[in-house]
Formats: structure tokens, sequence, C-alpha cells
């Protein structure tokens, strides 16, 4: 039987999520064994092994120094020299858990796990072929391009060209979409079917305003902005992990029917059930709303890695970009006073940018790959390599003096 590994890590939903899709379709076709591997909890060192309690507070609390650091290692160089600092912090826990984790082939999911993994398994005389899978959707960090994996799927054209940018070669790279979990994709049901489920009024537009597993963001004030307008719609509010703001929500009275939720796990019913979707710009949740041919209002993104994915939202017209909660009631109002023509060419456009095949084009270039065999490591030429670095070095600085 063929072993997969996965490299992830929860800092954030998203890695978690594409390596569990992908896992899904490989066991529906294939027998296989998947394993999902959380690499800064398992195999790493302080401050890395605390990174999935880091990252939230980071993400939520210090958005402008986490877009400073973002613009700063947004560079080749900058890239491979932070990653190679990182490596030489975790070198021994990687070795191990490459020891402790024989496998057919070795996915990452995580950009800041690419670079540092692939150095680990070069170290040794062979190592199973090593592939990457882009979790991020447009502007995609340097972190994940490494010119010595052997497949890097990208979700979109303009993640492919970053590769290039990178110095990847063309061969080396497919666009196949950001894959979303085979059950999400089946679990689709009619929207009529959904709301008469749900308990929902079936003929009143729908407004589901989402924040995460962990209910974070504006949810609260985004949902009273829209109250306050009186419109003719229900609203659908998903608290999340975030009781305080369920018992807010509960104590609230509305203007308009209002159905109110804690953590759900039943996401595809309350996406085909629903008219619009008021979230922040992750790019699992764009995705999958493309796929249910939901349009987007997009209150919130990470500075750097997330602001493509605004972009691509709104010129692809599959949504708008609203920072602040007067202008998410009003883009709200203005798409209902539209009417049903104006949201049915708004969730037209956003199933036209949806890849629904994206998982299973992944899972089936990971099972042929993990029949390639051991591959030979080339002896390493340290001088080389840093001759590489510096060659690096001088095209960034020609490229940033010329522009």
């Amino acid at each position: 039987m063929k072993r997969i590994i996965f490299l992830m890590s929860d800092t954030g939903g998203g890695h978690r999520a594409a390596a569990e899709a992908i896992r899904v379709a490989l066991l529906t076709r294939y027998e296989v064994d998947v394993q999902l591997v959380d690499v800064f909890r398992s195999y790493s060192p302080f401050p890395w092994k605390y990174m999935p309690e880091f990252y939230p507070w980071l993400v939520n609390h210090s958005k402008s120094s986490w877009g400073m650091g973002y613009k700063l290692l947004d560079t080749t160089h900058s890239a491979k020299t932070a990653a190679r600092g990182m490596y030489l912090t975790m070198e021994s826990r990687l070795k191990q858990m490459i020891r402790e984790n024989p496998a057919d082939a070795i996915v990452s999911v995580h950009s800041i796990l690419t670079r540092p993994s692939m150095h680990a398994l070069l170290a040794a005389p062979k190592r199973p072929p090593f592939v990457v899978v882009v979790t991020d959707l447009v502007t995609t960090p340097m972190f994940w391009y490494d010119r010595r994996a052997d497949k890097t799927f990208v979700p979109t054209q303009t993640a492919f060209d970053r590769g290039l940018k990178a110095g990847l070669l063309p061969d080396q790279m497919r666009v196949t979409g950001l894959p979303v979990n085979p059950h999400f994709i089946k679990s689709l049901p009619d929207k009529l079917e959904a709301r008469a489920s749900l308990g929902w009024d079936p003929t009143l537009p729908t407004i589901l305003i989402v924040g995460g597993g962990d209910g974070m963001g504006p949810i609260y004030k985004n949902a009273q902005a829209i109250d306050a307008l009186r419109l003719p719609c229900q609203l659908a509010v998903i608290a999340g992990r975030n009781h305080q703001l369920k018992r807010q929500l509960e104590e609230t009275h509305w203007n308009q029917p209002t159905h109110i939720y804690s953590f759900v796990k039943d996401m595809p019913r309350l996406m085909a059930a629903s008219d619009v979707l008021v979230t922040k710009a992750g790019p699992s949740t764009i995705c999958e709303a493309c796929i249910a041919g939901l349009p987007m209002i997009l209150y919130d993104a990470i500075p750097g890695q997330e602001d493509g994915n605004v972009t691509f939202v709104v010129e692809n017209g599959a949504g708008a970009f609203c920072p602040s909660p007067y202008e998410v009631a009003d883009t709200v109002a203005e798409w209902l006073n539209g009417g049903q023509r104006h949201l049915h060419q708004l969730s037209r456009n956003a199933k036209r940018i949806a890849r629904p095949d994206a998982v299973w084009e992944i899972a089936d270039e990971l099972w042929r790959v993990a029949h390639l065999g051991q591959i030979q490591n080339p002896r390493r030429n340290f001088l080389k390599e840093l001759q590489e670095d510096m060659a690096d070095l001088a095209r960034q600085l020609t490229s940033s003096t010329g522009s």
C-alpha cells in the first residue's frame, strides 16, 4: 500500500482543510495510507511549536505588523534566507520527522514549512518525491516556491506567474484551483430543499454572515447594520465557537427573521440556502462559495496574502469589498434592490470561477507521483548553493533598481 504524508499546521483552517480534502479524494479512489502531520506542534522547538496559538493573535491584533512582514519577506532571496535560518533551528526535529514518517510521497500544504522540509529531505542519500499544494489563492507568499520540489500545484494563473518569478519552470507547476472537500461538493442541495430542512422562509432572500470557526471579526456589527435598514430579507448568522457573541445575537431584537447558529458542520446546506455571503477573504471560504454559486461581500482580508483574494472576487464580478458595516449593509440593499435577476447574475459569476474538480486533479497526480520511487539526492555543494543565493540577490537588486 502506498503511503502519502501531508505536512501542515493549524495556523488558520485552510491548511488542514486542504489536506483533509485531498485525503478524502485519495481514499475515495485508491487504496492508500494518508497521514497528516502537524509539523509545528509535533516536530518543532520553541517558538515554532506554539505557532498555532500565536498565529490567530498576530493576524487579529497586529495586522499592520503582519502586512509589513509579508512585504519584507515577499522576495525570492528574503524567503530563501528566512527559510534557511528557520531550518537551522528545526534541523534535528525535521530529520526526526522524516525518519518517523516513511512515505512514498510527501506533500506540503503550508508555505513556511515547504523550504525547511525540502532542506531536511535533501540531507539524506535518498528521498521520496516532494509535492507542494499552494493553499493561498492569489497573492501567494514566496515561501511556497522551491525549485527543488518535484511538482507545485497552484490555484490561479496569478499564483502560477508568481512561481515563474520565483524561478520555477512552467512544467514544474500546474494550475488546478484550490482543493475543496468532495463531501462539500456532494452535499450541496437545492436551495428550496435546503431552506425547508433549515426551517427558513422559502421566499425571502437570505444573507449568511460568518467569521470563521472562532466567530472572529465584526459579525455583530455587520448584522446590526443590515438590520437597521429593515430590508425584505432574512439573516443567518454563525457565531462559531464564540459563545459570548452567540448570547449577544440571541438577546438582540431583530427587524427581520434572523437565524443564529454556533459552530456548524453543515456549511454546504447553509451556503446552498443563502443568496449572499458576508465573510472575510479566506481562500477556502471563497472557493466553497464559488462552487455553491454564492456571491460574497468581503469585509476583511489578512494584509498581503489575502489582498489578491479581494481583487480576484471583485474583478470577476463575484462580489464586493466592504471594509465597514455601513458599506456591507448598503451593498446588501443595492443587491436586493436589483432583484432576483441581479442576484442570479452574481451567482453565475461566482460559479464561473469555481474549480470543483481541483481536488480530484491533485489526488490523481499524487497517486502517480507516489509510484515514482525514491529519488537519489545529489551530493550537496554548499559553495554552489551560496553562489546561487548571491546570484538570486543580485537579480533582486537589479530588478528593484530598474523599477
